[in-house]
């Protein structure tokens, strides 16, 4: 038997700092109503002004790290999935590295906005299975209130903050990480961004009146492009595995919008009993809502249950992972 890659314990962590849907009607043209119906959102959790990414994946870890019989120094490797890291460099990674006092720790970052995590969680299962490492944490987070232009009501309405984690370890049995598929084009570019801040745009007083530094989103072709890739994503890897949508347990998909993850589920043809939403509460926290699903929702699932997560984001990004459920 080929060992896989398990998920041996979860954590996570949000602001206690709400962002209502009332709030945003007092400062854009929108209202609680309106949002509702268009993203299912009701609030979002916001990080204070003056903390960072890894003010909240520090947490997270500290969360996990109480479900589990090791010590911090044991971990060997962190994987960190974020599009706003604390600063272009050193790496989150390291900086949590540093926060949370670990030596010697293979750590870096990776960036595919709300695809980010499944790309991570799959980067940590191989080093796993490697026998190279064997306590990888993957984390999945992003303050995303730090890119959100408060005066555009096409995406203030979408976005808050938050940190999820989850720790791998070498399975004794059948759960764990089963398959992923993992996909991107560039195509989509230009209808999701960040404009500003890298080596194209740096940061100077053009970009600040431009306001580049913000995120910008094709809204239409966003939604259109999430549910077509998620679905074919899925139904690609369900038959990679000789599966049909029956066999899923959970289905647990980037948590955009209610419209987008509904959709999805009306597509991949599972009972909307099984699909695990959380959007209302948090909206979309881009890298962590997959783990924060995980982690809001760990005591529902039973030991054995095959989840099906599936994720879309910048560039386009896109990607679907089979995981036996082994907690």
């Amino acid at each position: 038997m080929d060992l896989k890659a398990k998920i041996t314990a979860t954590g996570g962590f949000v602001p206690t700092n709400r962002r209502t849907n009332n709030y945003l009607a007092n400062i854009t043209d929108t209202s609680n109503e309106w949002i509702i119906k268009r993203t299912g959102i009701k609030e979002r959790r916001i990080l204070a002004d003056e903390l960072a990414t890894s003010d909240m994946i520090v947490p997270a870890i500290e969360d996990l790290m109480k479900n589990t019989d090791m010590s911090l120094q044991e971990i060997d490797c962190l994987i960190v999935a974020t599009c706003t890291p604390d600063m272009p460099m050193p790496s989150t990674a390291n900086i949590v590295c540093r926060k949370l006092g670990l030596k010697n720790v293979f750590g870096f970052d990776i960036n595919s906005a709300c695809t980010g995590f499944l790309y991570a969680i799959s980067l940590g299962a191989s080093l796993i299975e490697s026998r190279k490492y064997r306590n990888v944490i993957v984390a999945g987070a992003d303050k995303m209130s730090s890119v959100t232009d408060l005066q555009d009501r096409r995406t203030n309405i979408l976005f808050g903050d938050g940190a999820g984690a989850v720790l791998l370890q070498l399975s004794d049995d059948e759960t764990g990480i089963q398959d992923s598929l993992l996909c991107g084009n560039g195509d989509g570019a230009e209808m999701l961004l960040i404009e500003g801040g890298g080596s194209l745009y740096p940061a100077s007083m053009e970009t600040l009146g431009s306001r580049k530094h913000f995120i910008r989103q094709d809204g239409r072709a966003v939604f259109r492009n999430a549910i077509e890739k998620m679905t074919a994503v899925s139904k690609a890897l369900l038959d990679k595995n000789a599966l049909s949508i029956d066999n899923v347990d959970w289905l647990i998909p980037h948590q955009a919008n209610m419209r987008i993850i509904e959709a999805v589920g009306k597509e991949l043809g599972i009972d909307a009993g099984r699909v695990i939403s959380n959007v209302q509460y948090y909206g979309n926290t881009t890298a962590a809502t997959i783990p924060l699903c995980l982690w809001d929702y760990k005591d529902k699932f039973q030991k054995g249950d095959l989840l099906l997560l599936t994720a879309f984001g910048a560039g386009f990004t896109w990607g679907a992972t089979l995981l036996k459920w082994g907690m």
